[in-house]
């Protein structure tokens, strides 16, 4: 990284503990674009045992910086934070990014652990981790599935976290709602759901995983023009021997076509009544979102505590973390900066 760079986030190092002014933000574009352009991969991977899963997860950051989660969604993985964690480790945070569920190197601990898809199962896991690893309270960040989990947290758990960044909004659901039928054009953006619904989808999706992950990443963001070496770096992720289990069964326990596990009852009618969430908060979008969102409008009083929107311009799509970092870490930040002000 270069002095310009480490000057610029060290800036906004000092100024993350107040309210985040203009002056502040435009420090830390200033030295973004250099260090996004030298990030291009991980530190080692770390294994940790939690709850009923060994996670595989990278860090960043000081150990004794504040901690931030970064969630990826489906079908990504840990890479579409390659160029985010680096700006906010330079920052002072302490940065953990874990592959979730059906991901990477994480595995289930036992055979015998049903492969769960459900999102609030996927909520325990984040609590579950942050207990492994000592954190009583974190900043949430993430998009797609990473998305709605960050909501599940800040709404069961806001004690344990300080800030959040959903790409997307708010994104709880349940299962009732799902049942619910959309207008056509809506529910033609939900293909893949229904065709994971069958048993011919859950074999196409299993033989022909890397190309149909490939399919969702145009579709979802069609202006981002990644190479073969950009998808193929995320796709080893899918590799996982559980990857095809928790992919259909969350789609399918969305459709309530397939059940969740009675632990996890009580939170699901909890999440039922769409609970506000009350911790600082910035939704993002971009302007070339081409997977299923809600526009902000219909989720801005979901949001109780501090809140704010932003929309991202230039093509950006549903990978937003990966297609626009620079503004991804500035969402981080300033919301951490709401919650230590």
């Amino acid at each position: 990284m270069s002095a310009s760079t480490a000057t610029a986030w060290s800036t906004i190092n000092r100024g993350r503990r107040r309210l985040l002014g203009a002056s502040a933000m435009m420090v830390a574009a200033a030295g973004v674009r250099k260090a996004k352009a030298a990030a291009s991969s991980f530190g080692p991977l770390k294994q940790i045992d939690a709850g009923p899963l060994n996670v595989g997860y990278v860090e960043a950051g000081p150990p004794n910086g504040a901690p931030v989660i970064l969630l990826h969604g489906w079908p990504y993985d840990i890479h579409a934070f390659v160029d985010v964690a680096p700006l906010l480790a330079s920052a002072g945070y302490r940065v953990i990014v874990p592959h979730l569920r059906g991901y990477g190197a994480t595995r289930f601990r036992s055979s015998e652990t049903v492969r769960n898809g459900q999102p609030s199962a996927l909520a325990v896991d984040v609590i579950d981790l942050m207990d492994a690893l000592k954190i009583r309270k974190a900043t949430l960040a993430g998009f797609d599935w990473g998305a709605r989990t960050t909501n599940i947290v800040s709404a069961l758990w806001p004690e344990r976290v300080k800030a959040m960044v959903s790409v997307s909004g708010y994104l709880i659901g349940n299962q009732q709602a799902g049942k619910q039928p959309l207008p056509p054009a809506a529910e033609l953006q939900w293909w893949y759901q229904f065709y994971f619904a069958t048993e011919r989808g859950r074999a196409g999706y299993a033989k022909y995983t890397h190309d149909f992950a490939k399919l969702i990443w145009k579709l979802a963001s069609p202006k981002w023009n990644f190479d073969d070496a950009t998808f193929d770096r995320s796709a080893a992720a899918f590799d996982n021997p559980d990857h095809v289990a928790i992919s259909i069964h969350n789609y399918r326990w969305r459709l309530g076509l397939a059940d969740g596990e009675r632990r996890y009852d009580d939170l699901e009618k909890r999440l039922a009544q769409a609970p506000v969430i009350t911790v600082p908060t910035i939704t993002m979008e971009g302007d070339a979102n081409g997977a299923p969102h809600p526009e902000p409008s219909a989720y801005a009083t979901k949001f109780a505590g501090r809140y704010a929107h932003r929309d991202i311009a230039g093509g950006i799509g549903h990978n937003l973390p990966q297609e626009a970092p620079e503004a991804f870490a500035k969402a981080v930040v300033e919301a951490d900066g709401w919650a230590s002000a």
